[in-house]
């Protein structure tokens, strides 16, 4: 995770050069990251830090569903737990997406228009952004607690073969809303955040790439970024969105689907 109080090197009209990315974990960077804000935080520093929050909030809940791979997929925990694990894993996947897509418009706009944008930015609009897209996140993914208690005669966690089981075994009718559901996110939050952060990213480099005062070795920093975080979305999330889409034209959730969830825990991990 890049450190929060990174300082480029300030490119003609203003803007920044980029930075690498750090080789901090999400603890380490949350410090940076709150430190910072402790100062003048800059727009990119409150984004960061909500990166880094989003990743924490998965790291939090990740042994749950380590255990729950352990005990065969079976849920050995609490009830309770599993719809309160389900929300908050499935909403850092999204959340963070969108705020990588945030992050990649700012470092395009700081590049592209960095005497217009220097004097408009504001931290203020990088509050409201997290604001809004913590709600959203949240708000979409609340689908695993009207699932979980849509249709009481079949909760998720109910006992199934002297077992009980997660939020992967669905009756036609909880089918009927999460299908749906599920092909709103891959759009939504997947296809869209995607799309935004190739068009920022290749860009970017672009414009970089092409001004002369910018040495080589952070040109392939840049590079590097940009390569850093789309990989991100490729390995990590596009898996899983996909198999929404897969479930959606089967009418059913795939049986693979879980194990693509292994590849979106990279994430933390690998965020810029």
């Amino acid at each position: 995770m890049r450190l929060f109080n990174d300082r480029c090197p300030q490119l003609g009209g203003g803007g920044r050069a980029p930075c690498s990315p750090g080789k901090e974990g999400p603890i380490a960077a949350w410090h940076e990251g709150a430190r910072s804000l402790s100062g003048r935080p800059t727009p990119i520093d409150i984004l960061l830090l909500n990166l880094t929050i989003s990743d924490i909030s998965l790291l939090i809940f990740l042994p749950f569903k380590m255990l729950e791979a352990i005990s065969d997929r079976a849920w050995p925990l609490p009830p309770f737990l599993c719809p309160l694990t389900s929300f908050f894993f499935y909403s850092s996947i999204y959340i963070s997406s969108l705020f990588l897509m945030a992050v990649s418009v700012e470092r395009y706009l700081g590049v592209a228009f960095p005497i217009q944008y220097k004097l408009r930015r504001r931290p203020a609009y990088a509050t409201a952004v997290s604001v809004v897209f913590w709600v959203v996140g949240c708000a979409h993914c609340s689908i695993v607690y009207i699932i979980q208690y849509q249709d009481p005669s079949h909760n998720s966690t109910a006992p199934y073969q002297n077992t009980s089981h997660c939020y992967e075994e669905f009756t036609p009718r909880q089918l009927l809303i999460l299908l749906p559901v599920r092909l709103e996110l891959f759009l939504v939050l997947f296809c869209l955040p995607f799309t935004v952060t190739i068009f920022c990213y290749v860009n970017f480099v672009r414009i970089l790439v092409a001004l002369p005062n910018i040495p080589a070795r952070r040109k392939q920093r840049a590079v590097g970024l940009a390569v850093a975080t789309l990989f991100n979305f490729i390995v990590c999330f596009a898996p899983y969105n996909l198999s929404h889409v897969v479930g959606f034209v089967q009418n059913k959730s795939p049986s693979w689907r879980v194990y693509t969830l292994l590849l979106s825990t990279l994430n933390a991990a690998l965020d810029p």
